[in-house]
């Protein structure tokens, strides 16, 4: 297609908006013109009285207007325009306001008014005795004949609105670039191999993922390796992870290293409000790339139409929607062979344990590749790739910031960089520096700072012990963190304070010691408002509520309970990458077994505060130095914070 017939195609559909826009315009207004003066316009109870008084010779009825002739002319009021008595006819248009208007062209035979008198006209009402008063008074009466163009009104509203509607469907249904308005034609974003420059060299962290997909890049490159030796690659593969890691990353990388077409869509853009799309789409979706193999399909979020059949509400062999669209690809994923067309789909989902098996029994989505949070060298590659994108300063050390976000995913560290680039700039400054990337991971984390939130003088110092409290315990613990920093500063919605805490190392296990520690740290504020105050407030309802759920994981799923033995009372699904969010349930245990766990935790709870509680009184000194600093700088971290730390004690 040229560059002409580019401009041509938008031109064509302006041209027919615009024709059916003036077609309907002049159905509204052009034969609903009045040619009738107001002078003229009688009231219909003047029209009653005249024709029972004998003054009204003849009548000529409409639906929208009654024009009669009286027997001798009014004096000083003329007949209206275009009714020139007896010489010219009266044409009368059905549709119109005025059906009597003058045409000098009609047929004298239309029934012109012929007698001599004023012509005047009345606003009809539902009269049904109209026509016994006329012929009682001998008045000559009849009905509007309809009008020699009344083809033309009729072809306005009835012909020429339907066509140009058929035309414009024709169009838009035709047309490529609005192939959205199509219902049954599929949305996916088409890139060809030119188009797609994202290579396996622009993603870090993932390393095990790149390996396993390089081995797809290298078939769709030569297929006749694997054909003469009978190797099969999978037609599905199926990218599982937190949000946030890469999958759609690593799919793009894939057609980019393999440079072939790559079909983008996600799964919600099946299903729409008329049944039988979804299907309709797969099929279309799967024809395309029949078309342009080889070629990669990419379905993003396949959980929106994968779910398992068996748990949903919808009785089996119904209409469901999303059903017929998940029969329809397992159909089109078995109807092509690997051999003639090449074509692999690539899935994405963060909830693998809700899909439907039929999906990932083999020569469907038989693969799985995992794609999980990056660990410390992940972090720093990926933070290197993005840093290449900013002006940052030679004396940032990446490592440092790499070992401070453990946890975060792909996403999340774009997110940092990004983040210390606006700090960047909000101050004026051409580089990133390493204090913008510490204040990013602040924000990140906990939220923008909130210095129009004014705390009281007894609040701040609430606030202060507390989060202090949160530092001395974590000191003395053995859950691997190290306190980086303490702040009174609010940040994010419900954040008075905190106490940062990074990982000295990257840790997969904890120990029942650990988890211990840990529960002790988190009791470590309220602990500290307890000892110094006497009482305890609100402030630590988050600390309670993380410290309540790892006892009770301890309990009821790592079998750390002496009381109770090595069983899980609890049931976790694999795979849970969106968190926990209340996916876990407990197994019918009896009411004994249920007191037992609710004594254990609580056991488990009450030891660690405690614990917190000895350690601060222990150090009790230490904790008003560091509590009186903190109100007067509001922040304490670095070497400062580390050295006051090291005096913390426990005997």
């Amino acid at each position: 297609m040229g560059m002409k017939d580019k401009f041509q195609f938008p031109r064509v559909g302006n041209l027919l908006l615009v024709l059916a826009g003036a077609s309907f315009l002049a159905y509204l207004f052009f034969p609903r013109s009045n040619n009738i003066p107001e002078r003229t316009l009688t009231p219909y109870s003047e029209f009653l009285t005249r024709v029972n008084n004998g003054e009204v010779s003849q009548v000529k009825l409409a639906n929208q207007l009654i024009l009669y002739q009286l027997k001798s002319p009014l004096e000083g009021l003329k007949a209206p325009e275009g009714f020139n008595i007896p010489d010219s006819p009266v044409s009368v248009p059905q549709n119109s306001q005025n059906p009597f208007h003058t045409a000098p062209e009609a047929d004298q035979n239309q029934y012109p008014l012929r007698q001599q008198g004023t012509i005047l006209a009345t606003i009809p009402i539902n009269d049904p005795n109209l026509a016994t008063t006329l012929q009682a008074k001998g008045v000559t009466f009849e009905a509007a004949p309809p009008p020699q163009n009344a083809w033309f009104s009729t072809l306005l509203a009835w012909v020429v609105p339907p066509l140009i509607l058929v035309a414009a469907m024709q169009y838009f249904l035709h047309d490529d670039s609005r192939r959205s308005l199509a219902f049954n034609k599929n949305l996916a974003k088409v890139y060809d191999g030119e188009s797609t420059r994202i290579t396996f060299s622009d993603i870090a962290g993932a390393e095990e993922a790149k390996t396993e997909l390089k081995e797809i890049v290298e078939f769709l490159k030569e297929p006749d390796r694997f054909n003469r030796i009978g190797a099969k690659i999978p037609k599905g593969i199926l990218l599982v992870g937190p949000p946030g890691t890469g999958k759609t990353l690593l799919a793009k990388a894939v057609a980019g290293e393999a440079e072939v077409t790559f079909f983008s869509i996600s799964a919600s853009e099946f299903v729409e409000l008329f049944v039988g799309t979804g299907a309709a789409r797969v099929r279309d979706l799967f024809k395309q790339a029949k078309e342009q193999a080889p070629c990669i399909i990419f379905i993003d979020e396949l959980d929106a139409i994968g779910k398992s059949r068996s748990s949903s509400n919808v009785a089996s062999g119904s209409s469901d929607e999303r059903e017929q669209t998940l029969n329809q690809l397992l159909t089109e994923m078995d109807g092509f062979d690997a051999k003639e067309s090449v074509i692999i789909i690539l899935g994405a989902t963060n909830r693998p344990e809700t899909l439907d098996r039929a999906l990932l029994r083999p020569g469907r989505f038989d693969r799985q590749v995992l794609v999980d949070r990056p660990d410390l060298a992940g972090r720093l590659a990926i933070l290197e790739i993005y840093a290449q994108k900013v002006q940052i300063e030679e004396d940032v050390d990446l490592k440092v910031i790499a070992t401070q976000t453990p946890g975060f995913a792909g996403a999340d560290l774009a997110n940092l960089v990004n983040e210390a680039a606006l700090l960047a700039a909000r101050n004026h400054r051409e580089k990133v520096s390493q204090a913008d990337l510490k204040e990013a991971i602040e924000r990140v984390i906990a939220g923008l700072e909130r210095k129009s939130r004014v705390l009281s003088d007894k609040e701040k110092k609430i606030v202060a012990y507390h989060e202090v409290g949160h530092a001395l315990v974590g000191a003395i613990m053995s859950d691997g963190k190290k306190v980086e920093k303490i702040t009174i500063v609010p940040r994010g919605s419900s954040a008075l304070g905190y106490a940062l805490y990074t990982p000295t190392e990257d840790r997969f296990l904890s120990s029942e010691k650990e988890l211990c520690d840990r529960i002790a740290s988190l009791l470590g504020g309220r602990a500290a408002e307890e000892i110094v105050f006497g009482s305890v407030t609100d402030g630590a309802f988050s600390d309670l509520q993380r410290a309540t759920d790892i006892a009770e994981d301890m309990v009821t799923l790592y079998g750390m309970s002496k009381v109770l033995g090595p069983l899980a009372y609890e049931r976790q699904p694999e795979n849970n990458f969106l968190g926990n969010g209340g996916a876990s349930m407990r197994r019918f245990v009896s009411e004994e077994t249920s007191k037992v766990i609710d004594k254990e935790v609580r056991q488990l709870v009450e030891q660690g505060y405690e614990q917190a509680k000895t350690i601060l009184t222990q150090n009790r000194e230490l904790l008003e130095i560091i509590a009186q600093k903190l109100l007067v700088t509001e922040v304490v971290e670095g070497e400062e914070l580390q050295m006051l730390l090291a005096k913390c004690k426990l005997s």
